[in-house]
C-alpha cells in the first residue's frame, strides 16, 4: 500500500490482500494516525474504515510484547468481531501480533483466561470489554490505543456510557473514532474524551485542522 512510512511488511500483505491504493481519506489521516494523536475519522460505507483501523493498530504495535493488551478496539456486534479478527490475521500475516476477539454470546470466563495468557489486541463489544474490564485483575493502563468502530452507531444505542467509563479508566491513551456519520453524540464524546483531536473526512474541516478549531 502507498503510504508514507508504511511498514513494508505490512504494506506487502495489503498488496497480498488487493489493497494497494489507499483513498484520500486514508492518505490524509494516516501520518496522524501512526504520530498517535487522537482523531475522529469519518468514512462513507464502503470507505476501508476497518481496513484503516486494522493497519493502523499494526503499524503502531508492530510485534507481540509482554502479556497485557496494548490496543483495544470496540465494535458492534459478534459479526463485526469475527470480522475483524479475520482481517487482522490477514493483514498481520508477517507479525506475531496475538489478536482476541470477545463478543456478548461467548463464554467470559474462556474469554478471560485467554486474554491473561496475553494478547496485544483485544476486539470486543462494548458490553462484554465492560463486563471483562470491571473484573479483577486487568489493567486499562496498558492500553496505549482505544479505538471505536462505527462510534455513530455504537452511540445511538446509548454506548457512549460504557465508552466513557472505559476511557476514564485509561490515564494516556491515543483515542480513535471512526464513524459514517460525525452525529452530535460523537462530538460530544471526542470533545470530552479526547486532546486536541484531528477531524478527517468531513468537507467542512480543512485536513488535519485541530478539531476545536
Amino acid at each position: 500500500m502507498k503510504l508514507k512510512k508504511i511498514n513494508e511488511k505490512l504494506s506487502k500483505a495489503l498488496a497480498e490482500n488487493g489493497i494497494e491504493t489507499p483513498n484520500e481519506i486514508q492518505k490524509d489521516c494516516f501520518s496522524t494516525l501512526k504520530s498517535g494523536a487522537d482523531a475522529v475519522v469519518i468514512m462513507p460505507k464502503g470507505g476501508g474504515k476497518s481496513t484503516t483501523i486494522v493497519y493502523t493498530v499494526i503499524q503502531k504495535l508492530e510485534k507481540a510484547v509482554g502479556e497485557s493488551t496494548r490496543a483495544l478496539i470496540i465494535v458492534q456486534d459478534k459479526e463485526a468481531v469475527l470480522e475483524m479478527v479475520d482481517t487482522f490475521k490477514r493483514f498481520a500475516h508477517y507479525t506475531n501480533l496475538r489478536v482476541f476477539g470477545s463478543h456478548d454470546k461467548g463464554d467470559i470466563d474462556y474469554d478471560k483466561n485467554q486474554i491473561s495468557l496475553g494478547v496485544d489486541v483485544l476486539i470486543g463489544t462494548p458490553n462484554r470489554i465492560n463486563a471483562m474490564f470491571s473484573s479483577a485483575g486487568f489493567n486499562m493502563n496498558t492500553v496505549k490505543m482505544f479505538v471505536i468502530d462505527d462510534a455513530d452507531e455504537l452511540f445511538k444505542l446509548r454506548m457512549d456510557a460504557i465508552v466513557l467509563r472505559l476511557s476514564n479508566s485509561v490515564e494516556k491513551t491515543q483515542r480513535l473514532f471512526f464513524a459514517e456519520d460525525l452525529t452530535e453524540r460523537v462530538e460530544a464524546l471526542a470533545d470530552k474524551i479526547m486532546i486536541e483531536p484531528y477531524l478527517f473526512g468531513v468537507d467542512d474541516y480543512e485536513d488535519e485542522e485541530d478539531y476545536e478549531d
